[in-house]
């Protein structure tokens, strides 16, 4: 069994994966692979960088209604994180590396001085980070069934053992790995003698009821969607996300200053109550000491309440107008 992850094939190179969507440089010779829609972007009064989670990609499809978009126009950005879809692997992928590579995009594409960010589940550590690096760029954040580390030292020992426990043993197990032993990662996943990663071998456990019954609803993946998500290969797209999001992180929370001291913006944290993917306990926790923070908890919902439109509105609507 190799410790060691096989090369990326990466896309435009020999052998590998086309590049189809528009892309741009960064400095450090990278490419980011984003998509826009909305209003253009010299129509817009509102822009919006729009940030996946774990397993998706810039074409993440939100019902965002029509009406909204032209009521407030909105000019939406959002791009394939690195290592994911068509954007170049970051080998030194790191939670800092997040908001630094939102920062280059938005100046690549000349969105503005400021603009509003949301993230979504995983990437959410790419919010807390913009929050933390570049916050004099943020109008405005929503960091939507925001991921949680268990570890950050902001969090009361007691409350994140207990919310620790609430997630299936292989999960537990799995992000152990990476925030301990980071180097043994690829092995981890790929070993058969005990189960890693629920959401990656299918286990429908981790869904709450509401989550089961959105599942049911979904028509079959008819495109390619899920294959381009990973076609550079699961470890610069999948294993690097947890491998960051769970590894040791520069800060934490409790260490970003308001952004907004004047009031002219905030943090919106969404979290349903019945999520069992992020418990809702520590996200709680972390609203109610933020003092920038305005917590959303919908009852009745899970991990994907985003994707009911009604939700999705009250999101960008929160985020943009209040």
């Amino acid at each position: 069994m190799r410790i060691q992850p096989p090369p990326p094939r990466v896309c435009g190179s020999p052998g590998g994966p086309l590049i189809i969507s528009p892309r741009v440089q960064l400095s450090d010779g990278r490419h980011l692979s984003y998509k826009e829609a909305g209003v253009s972007k010299d129509e817009a009064k509102y822009k919006i960088i729009v940030i996946h989670g774990f397993d998706s990609s810039k074409d993440l499809k939100l019902p965002v209604p029509q009406e909204l978009i032209e009521d407030l126009q909105i000019y939406i950005l959002s791009f394939d994180r690195a290592g994911y879809g068509e954007s170049d692997p970051h080998p030194k992928r790191s939670i800092k590396s997040e908001a630094f590579d939102v920062q280059e995009l938005a100046d690549k594409l000349q969105v503005g001085p400021k603009f509003y960010v949301i993230g979504f589940s995983m990437g959410a550590y790419a919010v807390w980070s913009c929050l933390k690096y570049i916050p004099h760029r943020l109008s405005g954040v929503s960091l939507v069934v925001p991921f949680v580390n268990y570890w950050w030292p902001c969090l009361p020992a007691n409350l994140a053992k207990e919310a620790f426990k609430l997630l299936l043993v292989q999960d537990q197990w799995t992000f152990r790995v990476a925030h301990y032993a980071p180097w043994l990662f690829h092995w981890w996943m790929n070993q058969k003698l005990f189960p890693s990663l629920s959401i990656m071998a299918g286990n429908m456990d981790i869904f709450c009821q509401p989550d089961l019954e959105f599942l049911k609803k979904l028509p079959p993946n008819s495109d390619d969607t899920q294959e381009k998500i990973r076609q550079q290969g699961v470890y610069e797209s999948l294993y690097r996300d947890v491998m960051a999001g769970y590894g040791k992180w520069e800060f934490d929370p409790f260490d970003i200053s308001n952004p907004w001291p004047d009031n002219d913006g905030a943090a919106h944290i969404w979290q349903g109550y019945e999520d069992k993917i992020i418990p809702y306990k520590l996200n709680r926790f972390l609203s109610q000491k933020l003092p920038f923070v305005r917590y959303h908890e919908v009852p009745g919902k899970g991990h994907f309440l985003a994707f009911e439109s009604s939700v999705c509105e009250d999101i960008f609507r929160t985020l943009l107008v209040g």
